[in-house]
């Protein structure tokens, strides 16, 4: 069994779940940069990718199962089946910008998540014009790049100290197991069974 997984902060909030789930998490916790971890006795490999790359292995096959984020699936629209939310990871994707500044009637928009950016105005009858940035989201409305930015929010602390604000609520956000349709009904007997003791898992109940 082959699981795709995003390194960082989630892969350790991972580890309690694969354990009660029956899975040795120690590969995971390993302080390497191996991108390519067994467990001690062979039966599950763990790829570490980025969060953004994890989606794609788990569609073309080189992973039965993976863990997303809800804003990676929902920006790039991937054929994934989700059977499970995991409750880790969770976050807001949201509109935000500078306290009582005037939005134009055809906003320009800075954000990683043209998509979901574009696809959040439009429902409002507006015509945004979205600007792709990759990172420091926040820089945009403060050197007059952008007069909105879509971004993802924890506490809200980086908003607050760059002087912005936030302005609506695009969606909730968590991650979630994913599972390569094709290869859940081909391995059903074996994946099927891993789903549900990591549900319970999850759950903090008994199989």
């Amino acid at each position: 069994m082959t699981i795709a997984v995003p390194k960082g902060r989630v892969t350790r909030a991972l580890a309690p779940f694969f354990e009660r789930a029956g899975i040795d998490p120690a590969p995971l916790l390993a302080d390497d940069r191996r991108l390519i971890r067994e467990s001690a006795d062979h039966g599950v490999r763990f790829l570490l990718l980025k969060p953004d790359d994890v989606p794609t292995y788990v569609e073309y096959g080189t992973a039965e199962l993976g863990v997303s984020g809800r804003d990676v699936l929902r920006e790039r629209r991937y054929d994934l089946y989700q059977p499970l939310d995991l409750d880790v990871g969770r976050c807001r994707m949201v509109v935000a910008g500078l306290p009582n500044a005037t939005v134009p009637a055809v906003p320009r928009v800075a954000t990683k998540y043209p998509r979901t950016a574009a696809e959040h105005f439009a429902t409002l009858g507006i015509q945004a014009e979205i600007i792709y940035v990759q990172g420091s989201v926040e820089l945009a409305p403060l050197v007059g790049l952008a007069d909105l930015i879509v971004d993802l929010v924890e506490s809200g602390a980086t908003l607050r100290d760059n002087g912005l604000v936030e302005r609506e609520t695009i969606a909730s956000v968590s991650s979630v197991l994913v599972a390569n349709p094709s290869l859940y009904k081909l391995r059903h007997a074996e994946i099927a069974p891993l789903v549900e003791r990591l549900r319970h898992a999850v759950l903090g109940t008994k199989p």
